[in-house]
């Protein structure tokens, strides 16, 4: 007994040490986040770099909690908004002697987006330098640099410029081989969104729309580089790669010749043509920087300023359309709406200003966003949409609640259409010698059935809805746009457009940006739209989402030289994955999809399925 009662004072000691240690550290988690205030450290002179390895999107996901805390490795986002606001303050701040681009391993962020972050680069290159380096300079990275005073690539690096277009995944074959059967409803000869389940390569009338809409993006892309950078002879570095490589003998010095690049130098060169302007640095073995640095984050946080009298409410709706919650960076139908409806009840708010980067979702959910934004119409708020880098299917049913909708040249909206989408298994349950039997009392009991496959009254009920829906989508647009219904299905039928041809058509009112869409809101509710009134309704993080972020490093000072063809290689595999994320729509999300597959999905809308549970999905 009394080793019985030894062993329980153990037990009941290690307990009590382990409750006591739990709640020291809660407490001294939840003083550290109490107690920390943003912009507190005072910022030193120096050159702000932009150490951008990751994406830029314009709502980011959060923390993955279980990442980071086994410190395992996510990509980071850069919220667009911050980027813009933070060089914005640096064009003004005599602290700020230079911008520094850091581009190695930069993932994009969408035509839209680097288009904005080139204008804010505009207005600090013309009060002070901003220099860029990289070990490879692809698209993305280079509508970025071709914004800077001086572009600097490594010597063994090279640039690289692939133009818009690739290579998307159909999958009727592996269908075919697992026995699935996926029973398609759609209304538009241009609705594509559903061809990979159902042929083995693209129709010629979505090839026919892909190929306008990346003709057209390209097109833009090369416009925003030129005018940023005239003596890089774009047109020429393109037209023929290959050639200018064999004549020059070495990708550096074709970049060279051809005024892409004004330097070729490794890092530590760049790095102390930077101390020459920003001043040296403080050579620790933590930041082995040779100039005076400061980064990113600390002075967003430092550069915060007040947003005025907070009366126009900003909603986000960022990344796929989903039905009921989501946390940010996937637009929950259910989340969002209730955004909407306390910001309309709180009557804090007299106008509403709707962000969109989004290519839909759930019709569903976009039509229940969609009336949210109705209702704060209907009791006098004005409504106005902005759209960002993809407005398109469920993300255009949203826009259409607005009083004006804005959108700028490339950004890719339309595909004005829904489908149905729903997979069936009697083939595959067949070849392992399974088969189905049941009774019904009408010809709907059971249906869908996905072990015997559908019925034609439920194909034929449910086609019908698809048509139905299809038409209150041209009637919306009919309605919001001021257009014949007839004109509408002329212009919709799935069809994706570039902004600027869609201004062109009408369905959007006008070129500008975030900030034309504020002024606008603003003049609409009778404020100065010279004076700050936005504030953003994000969706507050979560106790874990605050505790995993305070776990993940922020030191932005120990840049890792990425070369380009890892880049594209990373984004390649990333595409790869996103059949994951069709598997689990396909088997999970709402049947009747107001989706665009021609439209890139924003970086916020991470895949969350795995390609094993992919397959699993598909064969189970």
């Amino acid at each position: 007994m009394r080793l019985v009662r030894g062993a329980w004072k153990l037990l009941v000691g290690v307990k009590d040490a382990l409750v006591l240690l739990l709640l020291l550290l809660f407490f001294g988690t939840l003083a550290a986040v109490l107690s920390a205030r943003p912009g507190t450290r005072p910022i030193a002179p120096g050159a702000l770099v932009l150490d951008l390895r990751g994406s830029i999107v314009e709502q980011p996901t959060p923390i993955n909690a279980t990442q980071a805390f086994t410190g395992g490795e996510q990509a980071k986002q850069f919220r667009l908004r911050d980027i813009v606001a933070a060089l914005n303050a640096a064009s003004i701040d005599d602290r700020v002697k230079t911008v520094v681009l850091d581009l190695d391993g930069f993932m994009g962020g969408g035509q839209v987006a680097l288009g904005d972050v080139g204008k804010a680069l505009d207005r600090v290159r013309a009060k002070k330098p901003v220099l860029a380096f990289a070990t490879g300079y692809g698209d993305d990275a280079y509508q970025l640099a071709a914004h800077a005073t001086e572009i600097w690539l490594d010597p063994q690096g090279l640039a690289l410029f692939q133009g818009a277009g690739g290579t998307r995944l159909y999958y009727k074959g592996l269908l075919d081989k697992v026995g699935a059967t996926v029973h398609v409803y759609r209304v538009g000869k241009y609705k594509s969104a559903v061809e990979p389940y159902i042929l083995d390569k693209a129709s010629p009338d979505a090839k026919a729309n892909s190929q306008a809409l990346a003709a057209a993006m390209w097109q833009a892309w090369q416009a925003d580089v030129i005018q940023a950078r005239p003596k890089a002879h774009i047109a020429t570095f393109v037209a023929d790669p290959a050639i200018e490589v064999k004549e020059n003998g070495d990708l550096g010095q074709a970049a060279l010749k051809a005024g892409i690049v004004d330097r070729l130098a490794p890092r530590a060169e760049f790095e102390a043509r930077v101390a020459q302007i920003a001043g040296v640095g403080n050579r620790t073995a933590r930041k082995p920087s040779q100039y005076a640095r400061i980064d990113l984050k600390p002075y967003i946080a430092a550069s915060q300023r007040p947003s005025g009298d907070r009366t126009i409410g900003v909603v986000t709706v960022a990344g796929t359309i989903q039905d009921g919650e989501a946390s940010a960076g996937t637009a929950g139908g259910t989340t969002i709406s209730q955004i909407i409806d306390r910001a309309v009840a709180s009557d804090k708010y007299k106008a509403l200003v709707v962000r969109v980067d989004s290519p839909g979702g759930s019709a569903l959910a976009s039509e229940q966003i969609r009336q949210s934004l109705e209702s704060a119409r209907k009791k006098g708020m004005p409504v106005v949409v902005s759209m960002s880098n993809v407005a398109a299917s469920g993300g255009y049913w949203v826009s259409m609640a607005g009083d004006r909708v804005f959108a700028e040249p490339d950004t890719i909206t339309g595909s004005i259409g829904i489908f149905g989408l729903i997979p069936t298994f009697e083939k595959g349950l067949a070849k392992i010698g399974v088969s189905g039997d049941g009774v019904a009392t009408t010809p709907l009991s059971g249906q869908p059935d996905i072990i015997r496959g559908t019925n034609a009254a439920f194909d034929t009920v449910v086609q019908t809805a698809i048509e139905s829906g299809y038409r209150r989508f041209i009637t919306l647009v009919s309605g919001a746009r001021k257009l014949a219904p007839e004109r509408v299905n002329e212009i919709a039928q799935g069809h994706v457009w570039d902004g600027g041809t869609a201004h062109q058509l009408g369905l959007v009112d006008a070129f500008g940006d975030i900030d034309d869409a504020i002024a606008e809101a603003a003049r609409r509710a009778k404020l100065d739209p010279g004076k700050p009134h936005a504030v953003w309704l994000d969706t507050e993080p979560t106790w874990r989402e605050v505790l995993a972020s305070m776990f993940t490093s922020s030191d932005e000072s120990a840049a890792v030289p990425v070369d380009l063809l890892t880049t594209l290689s990373r984004q390649r595999i990333a595409e790869l994955a996103s059949a994951a994320e069709d598997a689990r729509l396909m088997t999970t999300a709402s049947a009747i999809q107001a989706r665009c597959l021609d439209c890139p999905v924003p970086a916020t809308a991470a895949p969350k399925t795995t390609l094993f549970e992919m397959i699993k999905a598909w064969i189970s």
